[in-house]
């Protein structure tokens, strides 16, 4: 093996660790992105950020897509990349 080779087995320790921490941070960013959506949801909601008074047509809606997205994303993400049984 040439010491530039990609699969060299010193080199993919190093490698897997960054790969997994970057789908580690993606799942997170995944919750904490819908946890984002909700929350501007209850504020569309609840107070005057759009129109005086609230808006429940806007804020309900959104809240509910930003919880289900927060709960739903991290497992689908994770399923998505799970390896075979065989591997």
């Amino acid at each position: 093996m040439s010491p530039q080779d990609p699969h060299r087995p010193d080199d993919l320790p190093a490698r897997s660790e960054a790969y997994w921490r970057n789908r580690f941070i993606l799942m997170n960013l995944a919750g904490i992105g819908g946890t984002a959506v909700a929350l501007l949801g209850l504020a569309i909601w609840y107070s005057d950020l759009l129109i005086e008074g609230g808006s429940m047509a806007i804020g309900l809606p959104l809240a509910l897509i930003g919880v289900i997205v927060s709960f739903v994303a991290p497992k689908f993400l994770a399923r998505r990349w799970r390896s075979p049984p065989g591997k």
